[in-house]
């Protein structure tokens, strides 16, 4: 089973947008996809939820041993792609990973999932804390969305340094350009540029586009909506590059 994260320190940068589509185009290659949306503004949910309210369930039974993770789990309208719906109670997750003993870790209460599952997609809250050192511990891959700004980068090099300083392996790290509009002189200079301004990055850029901003709308993933969409061959574009790398 292999674990992947979308995350980022700011919001509003097609963080959870990214996390749905891959978990949708990688359900659609065959492959057995659950994605659990530890963020508590739930807008993955949303997303996967359709218009359909699904609620989660609070985590401390899971973090108790008294709930298995299998009943946090829901089904999504699509083959191969399962859900753990967010629930507001996840906003004190970081206050009981602080207070409970190391056997409360993202690693552990996945683990009985593998032999169903093969691909984890964790779409994760806009923070730096212990949660964040959870999931850069136990994700096989971190992506990371950035947009063409100046402000953007210094919140990726952030990232960079605060893995670092925690020896979390910032090499698993993968950041690119997200929400990128080549009317704006910034963001067309810093795409030309990319090898530069985004070391390391991948070559995927996801555009700022309305078919990714309707998702909310359909809740469906931009695939569905619009397959010849610039968005939709770019988040295409974005999977090949992720399924190499793990």
């Amino acid at each position: 089973m292999k674990i992947i994260a979308f995350y980022s320190l700011k919001g509003g940068v097609g963080k959870t947008a990214a996390a749905v589509n891959i978990a949708y185009l990688a359900s659609q290659a065959g492959i057995p996809t659950l994605l659990w949306d530890l963020d508590p503004q739930g807008a993955a949910s949303w997303y996967l939820s359709g218009t359909d309210e699904i609620k989660g369930r609070k985590l401390a039974a899971l973090m108790d041993g008294k709930t298995p993770i299998g009943k946090f789990i829901r089904a999504s309208a699509y083959p191969d792609l399962d859900f753990i719906p967010a629930h507001n109670s996840f906003r004190n997750l970081d206050v009981r990973l602080d207070k409970d003993d190391s056997a409360n870790t993202l690693k552990n209460w996945l683990a009985p999932l593998s032999e169903e599952t093969s691909l984890v997609v964790l779409d994760c809250p806009p923070s730096m804390s212990r949660l964040s050192e959870q999931v850069l511990k136990t994700a096989d891959g971190v992506f990371v969305p950035v947009v063409p700004t100046w402000l953007a980068l210094n919140s990726w090099q952030q990232l960079q340094a605060f893995a670092r300083d925690k020896k979390l392996k910032p090499g698993r790290l993968h950041p690119f350009f997200s929400i990128v509009d080549r009317r704006k002189n910034l963001h067309r200079e810093m795409v030309i540029h990319r090898k530069q301004r985004l070391e390391s990055g991948l070559n995927a850029l996801i555009p700022n586009a309305s078919v990714v901003e309707k998702m909310g709308e359909s809740g469906q993933p931009v695939e569905l909506m619009d397959r010849s969409s610039a968005a939709a061959d770019a988040y295409r574009r974005l999977w090949k590059e992720i399924r190499k790398l793990i």
